[in-house]
């Protein structure tokens, strides 16, 4: 298991635009080859937009992504003529394929966060998708087949334990909360990959959310 912390993240993001962004996987100008995937998952960005806040149409491809909320609201419009309000708890699941454009925006009064995560597809091209689903149920899986993924979310009671799925790669993100995870204590922010996962659970320290990957070879 390799454990990452939430202030060992890359900063990006566009301070005086309101856009704050931290990255757990090599991004941008923060070029790390060492930690360019785990997996599928090619990047977990969590960003917080101020009110008005937002990032302009940009095209994606060979993509995909997989947007949650942790508060406030998301704005969505892309190039196929999806226009939706992503919400906490909505899982939101853009399949870019050979290519499409989108536009991502905090039109509300509140602060928004949201966590989206890469995901790279074992066949590139297709046409592109989407897809919302609102308000997904607790240890509800979710599943990626373009890219032999599967997301569980899991928000769990302090004491409360969870399964960590058995699978060649799992990737395991703190959205909210603290978690017990083998021998270390996780907070929201921090992550950790395991390889090979046989056996494992999660037991939580406090309330917390938490999003688990699992993926095959």
């Amino acid at each position: 298991m390799d454990v990452r912390r939430a202030d060992e993240r890359y900063p990006g993001g566009e301070p005086e635009a309101g856009i704050e962004s931290w990255h757990a996987f090599s991004f941008g100008p923060h070029y790390d080859p060492g930690n360019l995937r785990f997996g599928a998952v090619i990047a977990c960005n969590e960003e917080r937009l101020a009110p008005g806040a937002g990032f302009d149409e940009h095209p994606h491809s060979h993509t995909e992504i997989v947007t949650w909320v942790v508060e406030g609201e998301l704005t969505h419009r892309d190039s196929t003529g999806h226009e939706t309000r992503v919400r906490a708890g909505d899982v939101q699941h853009l399949s870019a394929a050979a290519g499409v454009r989108h536009v991502e925006r905090n039109d509300g009064s509140s602060p928004l966060t949201f966590l989206q995560m890469w995901l790279a597809p074992r066949e590139p091209g297709g046409e592109p998708s989407y897809q919302i689903i609102p308000g997904i149920a607790d240890s509800t899986p979710y599943a990626v087949p373009g890219a032999g993924a599967m997301l569980h979310i899991r928000r769990l009671t302090a004491g409360e334990r969870t399964a960590v799925p058995d699978a060649a790669f799992v990737y395991v993100h703190v959205v909210r909360g603290a978690v017990r995870l083998g021998a270390e204590r996780l907070a929201a922010g921090d992550s950790a990959r395991i390889t090979g996962a046989e056996g494992w659970e999660t037991v939580a320290a406090t309330p917390a959310e938490v999003l688990l990957w699992e993926m095959g070879e």
